[in-house]
This record gives structure tokens, sequence and C-alpha cells, in this order.
């Protein structure tokens, strides 16, 4: 059985700082060589270049390391940066380090948050957009979720990967082996990657049956409720990290999820949250949270009909600012005026994650 976990939300104070992490080992709240998961946000442009990404992981490695963990551990710990805090999204990182509980703990009687990770086989170039890498995707996730010890797929309620999107390189690597890429546009290959890997979870979950090559970002009814995908320049296989609840494990903590069914979907988010367990007035506040609330992990995605609740919006045609920037703005100010905190997770780029023009939110919550 796995062991319990403790997770917590600490700011990043500039693009290259992890003292915030330092301070947690520090003051004893949990061990480096403990630490099995890192998610965060990072204030770069969330683009194919956005390499404060890498300076980000980069500076929580060295941190780990510093404090004890061992190099080759800390080199294997998934570490998830989405770039891209537009708006009021302020930049955080929320860690998960395993922790001890008593064998006769009350709370190992009831479901508690759990943490699974594993990495995919190598994705080719010329895999990103079709099945073969839907299937390497749902094979990664099942044996995080038994890693994670979740054998009933409705205990998971956030997935989140990292996978490789195309560059320049890889595009060219795959000519000169004489394969084919779905797209030579780096920039759209990372809405595809996301979208790919969606459909590996909801493969894996049981959401959905196999898809084919023809469904990859045209058929949005297909999607995963709890997939959070990210893609970037860092690796060249999916890093997936599975978070649910499982008896037995113990601790603090639990997840909830559900989705949000367009940009201004509120109520997605406080439905996560009281999934995971928070009893709330049928009105709640962000002050009802009571500081009990660790984060929220939401995906976005602008509507393909250029529309919310019936009324047009101009993000598909602006040529200055892309859609990506928008709406994670746009989502990022409503998923903060919820908590009251800015520190939220919203990551874009929601292709086969969530309802079309919405997204999946998950809540991590203390029970105390």
């Amino acid at each position: 059985m796995p062991s319990a976990i403790e997770v917590r939300k600490v700011p990043i104070h500039s693009v290259a700082d992890a003292s915030e992490l330092a301070k947690l080992i520090d003051d004893g709240v949990f061990k480096a060589d403990r630490v099995i998961a890192i998610i965060g946000k990072t204030e770069g442009n969330g683009g194919v270049n956005d390499y404060t990404r890498i300076i980000a992981d980069r500076a929580f490695r060295e941190v780990l390391v510093d404090k004890g963990a061992p190099v080759d551990q800390v080199k294997q710990v998934p570490i998830v940066w989405s770039g891209g805090t537009d708006g009021v999204i302020s930049p955080h990182a929320t860690i998960f380090a395993t922790t001890d509980v008593a064998e006769d703990d009350p709370s190992r009687e009831e479901q508690r948050l759990t943490v699974g990770f594993a990495m995919s086989e190598p994705i080719l170039p010329e895999e990103i957009g079709y099945v073969a890498m839907i299937e390497k995707v749902a094979a990664g996730v099942k044996v995080a979720m038994e890693r994670a010890g979740i054998t009933d797929p409705a205990d998971v309620h956030y997935v989140q990967t990292k996978t490789p999107l195309l560059t320049i390189h890889t595009i060219r690597d795959a000519h000169s082996r004489g394969k084919q890429v779905w797209t030579e546009h780096t920039h759209e290959s990372m809405d595809l990657s996301n979208g790919v890997t969606g459909l590996g979870i909801a493969v894996a979950l049981g959401e959905i049956e196999m898809p084919t090559d023809a469904d990859v970002m045209n058929n949005r009814d297909l999607y995963s409720s709890v997939a959070s995908c990210s893609s970037g320049v860092e690796l060249d296989q999916a890093q997936i990290v599975v978070v649910g609840n499982a008896k037995g494990v113990g601790g603090r903590y639990r997840i909830g999820h559900s989705v949000m069914n367009d940009a201004l979907d509120q109520d997605g988010i406080w439905n996560a949250i009281k999934d995971a367990g928070l009893d709330l007035p049928e009105r709640p506040h962000s002050s009802d949270l009571q500081g009990r609330l660790v984060n929220v992990f939401l995906k976005c995605e602008a509507s393909q009909n250029g529309e919310v609740r019936g009324r047009r919006n101009a993000m598909l045609d602006d040529s200055d600012v892309h859609w990506h920037r928008q709406i994670k703005s746009c989502v990022g100010g409503v998923t903060a005026a919820v908590t009251g905190d800015p520190a939220v997770f919203v990551s874009v780029s929601a292709a086969h994650q969530g309802p079309e023009g919405g997204g999946p939110v998950a809540a991590i919550v203390d029970l105390g």
C-alpha cells in the first residue's frame, strides 16, 4: 500500500526561485528524499519556446539535491510545469511528498489522497496525433494507477501529464527517416499533443473506447473528465502523475473533480471542491473555504463556435494576442474569484479534456 501524502502549495518569487520548497524541508514538513511530484505554473509565454519551465525545473531539482535527496532519485521525480501566468494567475508550485501515518490512524479507514507516477515508452514525432501515442499514454496511466494503489478508475480524480510536442528539430528527424508528421506547425502541435494525451487517459480509465486517428482533434464528444495535459520541449516521453483517493493510505487530504461546462462556470469549480469532501453551503463564498482548499487544477479552451453563453467573442480571430493567452486569463480570473487566491493552476489547450469550450477541474482539500 502506498504511503500517505503531504501536499503543500508554495509561491514562486522569481523565475528561478525554489526557496519555499527549501523552507518546507528546513521546517521539517517533509524530507527532500520523500518528494514524489511537483506541479506548477511558471511565468513564461506558455508556448513552444517557454524556457521558464526548464529554469524552474532546474531550480527545484537543485534544492532537492542540496537538501539531501540522491541525484539519481531526483532525476526521476515528475515535475510538471505549465507555462503562462496570464492575468492574475500567480506563479506557484504544488508539492507532493510521502509521509508516515500510524497503523491505527482512523484516517486509514476512509479514502485519502494517493499519488502514482509513471513514464510512457518514448513517443516518436510521427506518433504525435495518432493512435500509437494514445496507446502509449494509456499504458502509462495504468502503471501510475497501480503505483497509486488505485484499482477502481472511479477513484482517479486528476491525471496530470507532460508530453513532447513537435519542434523543427523533431520534424526534420521524422522526415530524415521517411516519416510524416500530423502538422508542421509547432505551436499547433501543443494542442495536438495535449488532445491525444487526453484521449489516452480517457481510454485507460474506461471513459471512452479506443478512438480512431480521424477522431483526434475532430470528435470533441470524446474526452476525459480528469485529464490535465501539458506539453513542451523538455522530454520525449509522457510523464504521468495520477492523483486519486484510496483506503488504507491515511492522511489529511482528499481530492475530488468535476468539469466546467464553459469558461464562466463557477459551479463546476465549486462542485469539484464539494466532491473532494468539504461541506459547503448551497451558495458558497471563498470565505467558506477557511483555508482548507490546498489548490485547484483546471484546463480551459476557447469554444470552437467563438461564443460563451450565446455571446460572441473575438478570441479565435485575434491576430495580436493568441487565444491561448486570452482564455487562460479569463478562466484564471473566474477561478481566483471562487477561491480567493490567484495562485491557481489554470492551463490552456484542453482538446479532449472536459467538454468542448469548458474543461476538467480537480480540487485537493485538507480534511484536518
